[in-house]
């Protein structure tokens, strides 16, 4: 019973759908295009693939195009992606922008007139906007890459942003790029091909592709989306980082520190596909695209798009700092200034705590807003200390306690806390006021938003307030025979709802219609199955999260071993 760190969806009788390596993958692609005295691949690029890798590794080709050849200018891509991007240092806008746009007019004539002198012999068509250039191929083929490694890499400075070349940029402006363009123009894109592809390349371990067949895909994520799963989790240091995960979660004991545990944020984990000859790995927003209203249920779906809108994730401060101080903008303010139709509404559940840990969240009575604010930008212009426990109000904090932070309340974990952070998805949008005079893993100041904070700080949330609002706010919903559900928040300004269950038996749920998270928070190892035999029964160990599809509809949990009392805990959209 240890914890999964790469769990996934096995798929049975699927021996032929799936290639390995280039030499099969060219094999495959050649036999598909064997009788055609003219043939014209396309491969469609996610931002992040490494084309080059591509290109060598299906050396066989007559003709090899770049897409990038009908792109515009850098120049002209800059200024274009410039009112999205901005020349803020973390934030931008969503962008409206279209795969098309990216398109020279002039650049592309050119293109489709070198292509049309080539009647005979294999073509491959590779990039970006590849399908676009070249609208009806013999083969479409989507090289697909999860958003993770594709930070990884950027880390590395091994991947240029969408039409630029810009390598030598740092990871938090790469990453920026990404967030509020690149992504949103290619997934625009993506959405549009899943019915049409005919093979999917997983790109994501180097040198080591993989493809399967687009039916294959669409397959699986049906299935996925009729049984209970879990996506990828990815960890990650930073510089208030603590110890916990690395013993209840068996990571590398060599690293300093691991403060996130990115476990059911659907845009950037991956999904695992077990075929019958190997693991398959793709984004899984993939699932949210293709399958939105068996995965989400229709209410949620037909308010919040082919978005998730649940985000899990652990906060490791044991043995560790403080969080930074923060505030999370309210929903008009982030839909004005950032084009997000929703904000980060959040809670802090603890997994864990030491004796001293604490949380800080609301004000303290009487505070003067104009004297923190001068305060906060002092320290942060000269570097002296903000005197936190001035202004806000450290609450103290044990093991299964629940915090709810709705927007606009100052809040942050103090050390000694594991946090089951459960909010709404747009997680970049973060406000911080106060980072402890630190410096992040890079060595340089990590970016403080007093300026946008200032403006959605919710004043009157003063001790009195906090108190009866947003700290174990938990009511008893049901208790019987061993078996009890409470309400743990959140609270009734956010959108989501949370109940816990305590149990040594098996316990009945069910969906009704809508998409759960699920975490279990207390004992060793429980069960979900099907209450009609849908789906085959999964297996969940302490501390990992799982989610539950709105078209499975009833399910149960009981302990792997009998008599054992668990906790789960259960989110879905109200």
């Amino acid at each position: 019973m240890s914890f999964n760190k790469f769990p996934s969806v096995r798929v049975k009788g699927s021996e032929t759908s799936c290639e390995l390596g280039w030499s099969n993958i060219s094999s495959r692609i050649e036999k598909e295009i064997t009788n055609l005295d003219r043939a014209v691949v396309v491969i469609e690029c996610y931002q992040g693939v490494n084309q080059e890798e591509l290109i060598k590794g299906l050396a066989g080709f007559d003709h090899v195009f770049l897409t990038s050849d009908a792109f515009k200018s850098e120049e002209e891509i800059l200024k274009m992606t410039f009112p999205d991007v901005t020349d803020d240092r973390i934030f931008g806008t969503i962008s409206k922008l279209e795969m098309a746009d990216y398109l020279d007019k002039e650049g592309t004539e050119k293109f489709h007139s070198r292509i049309n002198l080539i009647s005979k012999g294999s073509i491959l068509i590779i990039g970006a906007a590849a399908s676009l250039l070249y609208k009806n191929p013999d083969l479409l083929i989507y090289a697909d890459m999860a958003r993770w490694e594709i930070q990884l890499r950027m880390r590395q400075n091994q991947v240029p942003n969408l039409g630029l070349n810009n390598l030598e940029d740092s990871f938090e402006r790469q990453y920026k790029i990404g967030y509020f363009v690149d992504w949103r123009v290619c997934d625009k894109l993506k959405q549009e091909l899943m019915a049409k592809w005919d093979f999917v390349i997983d790109t994501n371990k180097e040198n080591n592709p993989k493809m399967a067949t687009g039916e294959a895909i669409t397959k699986t994520l049906e299935v996925t989306a009729t049984q209970p799963f879990s996506v990828v989790p990815f960890f990650d240091r930073g510089p208030w980082g603590g110890q916990w995960m690395k013993e209840v979660c068996d990571l590398d004991r060599t690293q300093d520190n691991f403060a996130w545990c990115f476990n059911c944020v659907p845009e950037e984990n991956s999904l695992l596909i077990e075929f019958d000859n190997t693991t398959f790995e793709i984004p899984s927003l993939n699932l949210v695209f293709q399958q939105p209203e068996e995965l989400l249920g229709r209410n949620v779906y037909s308010h919040f798009g082919a978005e998730f809108p649940i985000r899990f994730d652990f906060l490791d401060t044991i043995e560790g700092g403080n969080l930074s101080l923060q505030v999370h903008p309210l929903t008009d303010y982030i839909k004005d200034n950032f084009g997000i139709d929703y904000t980060q509404d959040e809670s802090y559940y603890i997994m864990d705590a030491t004796e001293d840990a604490k949380v800080y969240l609301g004000l303290k009575d009487d505070i003067m807003p104009e004297n923190m604010i001068f305060d906060l930008k002092k320290a942060q212009l000269n570097g002296n200390s903000f005197n936190a426990d001035k202004y806000t109000k450290a609450w103290p904090a044990k093991k299964h306690d629940h915090f709810l932070i709705p927007a606009g309340t100052v809040h942050c974990s103090g050390t000694g806390c594991m946090v089951l952070e459960i909010s709404a998805t747009p997680y970049i949008f973060t406000f911080k006021l106060w980072d402890w005079g630190r410096v992040g893993l890079d060595g340089k100041p990590r970016p403080i938003n007093i300026e946008h904070g200032e403006k959605v700080i919710q004043w009157d949330r003063t001790p009195d307030w906090t108190r009866k609002n947003l700290i174990n706010n938990i009511s008893t919903i049901s208790s019987d025979k061993g078996i009890v559900e409470e309400k743990t928040g959140l609270h009734e300004l956010e959108f989501i709802e949370t109940r816990r269950y305590w149990f040594s038996t098996q316990i009945s749920l069910d969906t009704k219609g809508t998409v759960n998270v699920l975490c279990l928070v207390d004992g060793d190892q429980a069960l979900v199955e099907s209450q009609k035999n849908a789906f085959e029964p999964f297996v969940v160990n302490y501390a990992e999260v799982f989610i539950v599809p709105a078209a499975v509809g009833g399910y149960t949990i009981r302990p792997c071993t009998p008599d054992k009392k668990l906790g789960i805990l259960k989110a879905y959209v109200r």
